[in-house]
């Protein structure tokens, strides 16, 4: 799994942006400058002392005192007063250059040598002076830039951070006042604001869709199995063989899983409902732990004894806490049915804590790699079995996520799996 990044803003990004390139192009020009006038200034000195030089080694052989028009020195072999320096002795024929002087050196035809030296150390220190402050400008038009970049990093950024807070506040049912794309221009900021508009338009619709064929499936499923559950109840006290009597015990079973079922569905749905029109939703608290969950025990202890396996119900501290009784028995008849459903061996245990409940089984269990996915709807592990639709553990994880409690799964130690509940 990649680490997570540091977040880098949108507005940072285009001030680093801004200030990248204005370095690149400062760096770019200083370095284009920096050669040119190095090119320029030994092409013109290397012409004026050319030039000079020239006049200067006419004067000579005319036996002239040669004439320098500005602070240079001459020097030639064989001429006295102006005997070439030890240190120039290896210049060598056309233009010079050292840290410290220009050099250009002419040769006659018999090999003497003439040469004229500028010092440019003075030169130099203009020179150095102008690139310092060259760098200073490139440094304020970089300080600029960010600044620059800060500016409009706001401007262009304002719609986007609107349209985010706007996204983050939209009402979930997408009424037409609450439409983004009407406080956009139309450009490219306003052809995402009407994206999410068909997006948000298209999820809330989908939400409505799932709402209302959850009540109404739920709702129409009320009254057959009522009739099977008094079906099951005129059975019961009917003449019938221990085999009849047993399958009719599991039908009834059924229905009430099933009831119980329907009935934590209409409650979501309602919730969903009145949720959506800005309603609070507080569901009844109309239950105890203990109570519902005594009435679950006995209502799966009776099939997984039938199954041979143990069962426990064990209060090892008190509740008070009341709660909604649809939800709760949802939660706790799915995980004991998901625990029957995959145990073949052994025991199941319904253990109440202060402020929520357990419950293990010393089952098959489920690898560590899937226990984030069998809270996911129509999820089954790699040892799924039977018919079931994977629909159990996500109607639990939902009622949980609901009602603010949480629900976590682990591995015994022997063996089996540990489903914990807990209200706060």
């Amino acid at each position: 799994m990649k680490a997570n990044r540091p977040r880098q803003t949108f507005a940072r990004r285009i001030v680093l942006a801004f200030t990248l390139m204005t370095v690149l192009v400062s760096g770019v020009s200083l370095l284009v400058l920096a050669y040119t006038e190095h090119r320029l200034e030994k092409a013109l000195v290397s012409q004026v002392l050319k030039r000079t030089l020239k006049r200067v080694q006419a004067d000579v052989k005319q036996g002239k005192e040669p004439r320098l028009d500005y602070d240079a020195l001459f020097f030639a072999d064989r001429v006295p007063g102006h005997e070439i320096p030890e240190k120039y002795a290896l210049a060598r024929r056309g233009f010079n250059e050292r840290e410290d002087a220009w050099i250009y050196v002419r040769e006659d035809p018999d090999g003497r040598r003439y040469m004229l030296v500028q010092d440019q150390r003075e030169f130099e220190k203009r020179e150095r002076a102008m690139l310092g402050i060259l760098l200073a400008g490139s440094v304020l038009t970089v300080a600029g830039a960010a600044f620059l970049g800060k500016l409009a990093a706001r401007r262009v950024i304002s719609p986007i951070i609107r349209l985010e807070a706007a996204v983050r506040q939209l009402d979930a049912t997408h009424r037409p006042e609450s439409s983004l794309a009407k406080d956009y221009a139309n450009d490219e900021i306003g052809s995402l604001a009407t994206a999410f508009d068909a997006a948000v338009a298209r999820l809330a619709g989908a939400l409505e869709r799932e709402r209302l064929f959850t009540s109404d499936v739920s709702h129409e499923l009320r009254t057959p199995l009522m009739i099977v559950a008094t079906s099951c109840e005129l059975l019961e006290v009917a003449p019938l063989a221990p085999h009849e009597r047993e399958q009719v015990a599991r039908i009834a079973r059924a229905v009430e899983a099933m009831r119980a079922l329907v009935e934590t569905f209409l409650v979501l749905a309602r919730a969903k409902s009145e949720g959506a029109n800005g309603a609070t939703v507080t569901l009844t608290a109309d239950a105890g732990l203990a109570d519902t969950a005594r009435v679950q025990a006995e209502h799966w202890g009776e099939a997984i004894r039938a199954k041979g396996l143990d069962f426990e119900f064990i209060r090892e501290a008190e509740d008070e806490g009341r709660y909604n009784a649809a939800c709760l028995t949802a939660i706790i008849g799915n995980l004991l049915r998901n625990a029957l459903h995959y145990t073949e061996r052994g025991s199941i245990r319904l253990i109440l804590e202060q402020g929520g409940f357990r419950v293990e089984d010393s089952g098959i269990g489920i690898p560590e790699t899937e226990r984030e996915k069998v809270f996911e709807v129509f999820a089954r592990g790699s040892a799924a079995r039977g018919e079931g639709l994977g629909l159990g553990l996500s109607l639990v994880k939902r009622v949980c996520a609901h009602q603010g409690w949480t629900i976590t799964l682990d591995a015994l130690p022997e063996g089996g799996s540990l489903f914990s509940v807990k209200f706060r």
